[in-house]
């Protein structure tokens, strides 16, 4: 009776793991969705092809969780979830990326792009000073941390009030100059 259990366990099992695409089978078919999702010739974006890669990489990482692919397709498939609007599922995966890579020159990215989707997906301005915050803090010298530190300067602006700031300190920055030239300037404005 013992045999035939183990035997019906070893059994099933075979049947299972061929009924699961291989690595090699599992990357093909990535990459090949990659290629015709991305193709320079697209017409346009594909929701359904964007959807099924979403799949497929979180298969791949649920399958593979060691393999070194994984590491590349959890970023990928964030930024795929960030770029295809769905928020919530792109901010779980840059958070698993942070957590099982924090050491991981992409993992100041993956934070930066968290604090972007509070900011310009979800609109709620108070996580996303928390998050640029917190990447200020962690990677003050980071690619991106004078992108976060404009980011916070600019929170909840309208393009409109940016673009009047700008032109503003435009205006005084070009007031401050002629001022220098004009103390500069031998002549009635000097006292001796």
């Amino acid at each position: 009776m013992r045999k035939y259990t183990l035997l019906s366990i070893v059994l099933v099992l075979a049947v299972l793991s061929s009924c699961s695409p291989s690595r090699e089978k599992s990357v093909q078919t990535i990459t090949k969705l990659e290629n015709q999702l991305f193709a320079q010739t697209s017409a346009g974006f594909d929701n359904v092809k964007a959807d099924s890669l979403l799949k497929d990489y979180e298969a791949f990482m649920k399958r593979f969780p060691e393999d070194s692919v994984t590491l590349k397709y959890n970023f990928k498939a964030a930024n795929l979830a960030m770029n295809m609007g769905n928020s919530a599922h792109a901010i779980e995966l840059f958070d698993q990326f942070i957590q099982k890579y924090p050491d991981h020159p992409k993992a100041a990215v993956s934070m930066f792009f968290k604090g972007y989707i509070y900011e310009n997906q979800l609109r709620n301005l108070d996580k996303a000073k928390e998050i640029y915050l917190q990447f200020i803090e962690k990677y003050p010298t980071g690619d991106f941390s004078n992108d976060a530190r404009v980011a916070l300067k600019n929170l909840g602006k309208s393009p409109e009030e940016m673009v009047k700031e700008f032109e503003e300190k435009q205006k005084e920055d070009s007031i401050r100059k002629a001022d220098s030239l004009l103390a500069l300037k031998p002549g009635k404005h000097h006292k001796k």
